[in-house]
C-alpha cells in the first residue's frame, strides 16, 4: 500500500518541477528577515502633503527632488532666516572641478553605467544558478569573491612601489 502512494507522490512532485518557465530568481543578498514588526531605520519622515498649483502631470525627473522629500539642511537655514535655495546642490563644487578634470582627462565613456549593469546583470544570472539551499544564505561575498580586493595585500604592494600610504590598523 505505501508503494502506490510513495509513487503517486513523486509523480506529483516531478509534475510540479515541470512547470512553467519562469524568470530565475537573480538576487544574491537574502533580505528576508524574521522580525513580524516594521525596520524603524526604514521610515523615513517625509514633509506634509500639498496641492499643487496645477493638476497636470509635470514632465519626469529621474533622480530629482518630490515635494514632500526631507530636506534638512534647507529646513534648518530657513529656520534660521537664511535662503534655503543657496545651499540646495546643483552641479559639481568649484572644490571639485579640477579633480574631476583630472580624472577625465583620458576621456570618459558615457555609457558606462548601462554597461556596468549588463555585465553585473550577466554576472547575477551565471552566479545565482545553483543557490538553492534549503537555509537561507547570502551569496554575494561568494558570488563576487573574485572581485573583492585584500586591502592588506594592496598595501603590501604599494608600500613596495614605493607609494606613501596611510597606516592601517594590523591585519589581526
Amino acid at each position: 500500500m505505501t508503494g502506490p502512494r510513495l509513487a503517486i507522490l513523486l509523480g506529483l512532485l516531478a509534475v510540479s518541477a515541470c512547470g512553467g518557465r519562469q524568470e530565475r530568481d537573480i538576487t544574491l543578498h537574502d533580505m528576508r528577515t524574521n522580525q513580524r514588526s516594521p525596520e524603524e531605520f526604514s521610515i523615513l519622515p517625509v514633509k506634509p502633503l500639498q496641492m499643487p498649483e496645477t493638476t497636470a502631470l509635470p514632465t519626469p525627473t529621474p533622480g530629482g527632488a518630490n515635494l514632500t522629500d526631507p530636506t534638512p539642511l534647507e529646513d534648518a537655514v530657513a529656520v534660521l532666516g537664511g535662503k534655503p535655495q543657496r545651499v540646495a546642490g546643483t552641479g559639481v563644487p568649484a572644490a571639485d572641478v579640477g579633480m574631476l578634470a583630472h580624472v577625465g582627462r583620458f576621456g570618459t565613456d558615457p555609457n558606462i553605467r548601462a554597461d556596468l549593469a549588463a555585465k553585473d546583470l550577466e554576472l547575477r544570472k551565471t552566479k545565482s544558478r545553483f543557490t538553492w539551499s534549503i537555509v537561507p544564505r547570502d551569496d554575494y561575498r561568494r558570488a563576487y569573491r573574485s572581485h573583492l580586493l585584500n586591502p592588506y595585500s594592496e598595501l603590501s604592494r604599494f608600500r613596495k612601489l614605493g607609494i606613501k600610504t596611510p597606516a592601517a590598523p594590523s591585519e589581526e
